[in-house]
């Protein structure tokens, strides 16, 4: 895959004659019949508010890395993407502002759970075995830190909120919404692509803590959509730092969560502007895990 070309900075599309489908908080998306257009934007949000200021080469990251994962584990789940590069037709007018940041997909019908897998403990899962000695109602050895790894990766789903947080549930749970077929499809498929995944990044000195992903259904068939192991649906941390029984240094917007805890942000809209000295950091860090990952620059 080719070096893609650092792009302009984008924090909206707005593109006459396509039909926007949904804005998310990083992506917009357009639909074409049967395909759709997925944009990723240089938008950050943090505590579920997308910030005003956003993080220049963010979207290219973002594509550019579920490209490169999407091709290389494409052997253990089909995945969406039609095309990365090749904007004709329709698109051929804005192909400027979709090279490098832009998928053209397949549509598929959604399965209405986020996939996440554990490999470590951390964030909320951290957080639910101090409580009660499990994740997600997992049992977990007792005696274990922040951080520490798991004996094996967990399949802790969840509910795919439309606002807000997302709402851990059990497997049972996801049995009960889904079907068990189902249910055991996305909690191997998940778990097959983690260890796989985790063991080439250990190999490139970053630690993929835990992730999540999406599936979608085409004629029966698992699809993996949205987005491949970034730094934004992923905890990556580097290797050569890794010290359990403590949070991790990390490569995604934890460093800009950080700085909004520490000026004292209520975590309700609007959000503050963004320091140039933060945005700077934050890009980096995304530019370095593309480039710890794929072996090349950004650029």
């Amino acid at each position: 895959m080719a070096s893609p070309q650092m792009s302009a900075v984008i924090s909206q599309t707005d593109f006459a004659g396509l039909k926007l489908r949904a804005r998310g908080k990083v992506r917009d998306i357009y639909e074409l019949g049967d395909q759709l257009l997925i944009v990723a934007t240089d938008r950050l949000s943090a505590f579920d508010v997308v910030l005003p200021t956003p993080i220049p080469d963010k979207g290219p990251v973002l594509t550019q890395l579920s490209l490169f994962w999407f091709e290389k584990l494409a052997s253990i789940v089909p995945n969406h993407v039609i095309s990365g590069d090749n904007f004709a037709g329709v698109l051929a007018p804005y192909a400027d502002s979709l090279q490098g940041r832009a998928m053209l997909v397949r549509r598929t019908e959604p399965v209405p759970i986020e996939c996440v897998v554990r490999g470590y403990l951390s964030g909320s899962g951290w957080k639910d075995y101090q409580k009660t000695g499990s994740v997600c109602g997992i049992a977990l050895p007792a005696g274990l830190h922040e951080s520490d790894r798991l004996p094996e990766p967990i399949f802790t789903p969840s509910t795919k909120a439309t606002s807000g947080h997302d709402e851990n549930i059990s497997f049972d749970e996801t049995v009960a919404r889904i079907g068990q077929p189902l249910a055991e499809k996305l909690r191997d498929t998940s778990l097959a692509i983690y260890k796989s995944a985790a063991e080439f990044a250990s190999a490139r000195g970053i630690i993929i803590a835990d992730t999540k992903f999406e599936f979608g259904l085409v004629g029966g068939e698992l699809i993996w959509i949205d987005e491949a192991l970034t730094p934004d649906s992923s905890r990556f941390w580097p290797g050569n730092q890794y010290m359990p029984g403590k949070p991790q240094p990390s490569f995604d917007k934890q460093y800009v969560r950080d700085y909004l805890e520490k000026i004292g942000w209520n975590k309700q809209p609007p959000a503050p502007p963004l320091p140039a000295d933060v945005v700077a950091a934050t890009r980096d860090k995304y530019r370095e895990a593309y480039q710890r990952v794929t072996g090349h620059k950004l650029d």
